[in-house]
Order: structure tokens, then C-alpha cells, then sequence
């Protein structure tokens, strides 16, 4: 019964890895479709969109299941609750992404953001990259320490997020407040991509150690 637990286990963090590469990778597609006028771009991370969604409800199925047949307890039902969890901050990477993709081809032919704002959301998807592959890294193989490091990354995410809003808001804006709003926006989807993959990373320092990392932990350190 224990083997069949194990695999069990082993096939939600499979599951749960390939939730995460594919948040990734919708990402990666909609700042192309962001930063390129790129219409197959957009599109792809829609359609892809689907696929993340079967990927959250496999999850559920699978926790489900496990939970019927095994009745674990302590440790191991915690372990099944906090993949749900992480599956629900992945899936929801991924909407964020579907919503960066939906603004670019709203926008399309024309590109969706001002020459102002090319370099801050370059490097907002780039920090957006990293974040992500190191959420699928500490899925597949757990580490307290590597998921720490989300914190700090996610603090680069904010600045950026600052950065955007001081042009936003200067007064030499030129593009009106439509684009502005725009702006805003698309920065409010990364900045909240990040924060989902922090939440996955505290689950995973929980799991491992015990201790629930918050906003006020993190400030104390």
C-alpha cells in the first residue's frame, strides 16, 4: 500500500512540474505577442490556456483519488492539501499570461505598449522567467533554501512594477490614459505571476521545515 502511495505522490508532482513549465512557457509566448505585435504568439498562449486548465483539474482528480483510497493523515494529507494549493497558484500563472496575450491582440497589428515601456516589461518577463523555472526546479526537487530565493526575486518584480508606475504617472506621459490603463494593467499581471510562484515556493518551505513563511517573516529577516 505504501509503493502505491509513493506513486502516487510521485505522479502529482509530475503533474504539478509540468503545471509549472507551462506557466513558463504561456509567459514567455505572451511578452512575445506583447513586445512583437506577434498574433500566433497571443493566440498559442490562448489555446495553451485550455491545456493548463486539464493540467489543475488532473491534479484534483489525482489528490481526490488518493485521498479515497489512502485516507492519509498528518503529514502526508498535508502534503495532498498543499498540492492543491500550489496547483491553484500555477494555474493561476497561467491566466495571468492568457490575460497579457489577450491585451497584446486586442491591440494588434499596433504593439500594446509605447517605446517608453519596452524596457521595463523586458525585464519584468525576464525576472517572470526565472521565477518560474525556479518554481518548477523546487517541484521536482524540493529545497527549502533554492525556494527562499523566490522572496528575493519577487522583490525585483516590485520595483520593476514601481519603475513602470513613475512613468505611468510623470507628466510628461504622452499616450493618453487608455494606454496608460494598459500599462497598469499588463504590469499587474506579471507582478501577480510573480507573487502566485512566491506562494508556491512558502508551500514547498512548509512542507520541508514547518515554518509558514509570510510578507511579515520575510520583512524581519
Amino acid at each position: 500500500m505504501r509503493v502505491e502511495f509513493q506513486a502516487d505522490l510521485r505522479e502529482v508532482s509530475r503533474l504539478l512540474v509540468e503545471l509549472a513549465e507551462g506557466a513558463r512557457v504561456a509567459m514567455r509566448r505572451a511578452t512575445t505577442a506583447l513586445l512583437a505585435a506577434d498574433r500566433a504568439a497571443g493566440e498559442a498562449v490562448i489555446e495553451q490556456d485550455a491545456d493548463l486548465d486539464d493540467l489543475y483539474r488532473q491534479v484534483e482528480e489525482k489528490v481526490a483519488d488518493i485521498l479515497a483510497r489512502q485516507a492519509p493523515v498528518a503529514s502526508d494529507l498535508r502534503l495532498l492539501i498543499t498540492a492543491l494549493h500550489i496547483a491553484a497558484d500555477l494555474e493561476r500563472m497561467g491566466d495571468l499570461a492568457d490575460h497579457v496575450a489577450k491585451t497584446a491582440l486586442r491591440r494588434h497589428p499596433s504593439p500594446a505598449v509605447p517605446a517608453e515601456l519596452r524596457g521595463v516589461f523586458k525585464e519584468m518577463a525576464n525576472v517572470a522567467d526565472a521565477i518560474a523555472g525556479k518554481v518548477a526546479t523546487v517541484l521536482a526537487e524540493p529545497d527549502a533554501k533554492l525556494a527562499a530565493e523566490l522572496e528575493s526575486d519577487d522583490d525585483v518584480m516590485d520595483n520593476l512594477h514601481r519603475e513602470l508606475f513613475k512613468v505611468l504617472l510623470g507628466d510628461d506621459w504622452p499616450y493618453g490614459a487608455e494606454t496608460a490603463i494598459d500599462g497598469a494593467l499588463l504590469g499587474r499581471f506579471y507582478e501577480r505571476f510573480a507573487d502566485h510562484a512566491v506562494n508556491s515556493g512558502r508551500r514547498v518551505i512548509y512542507l520541508l521545515t514547518g515554518e509558514t513563511v509570510t510578507d511579515e517573516t520575510v520583512a524581519g529577516d
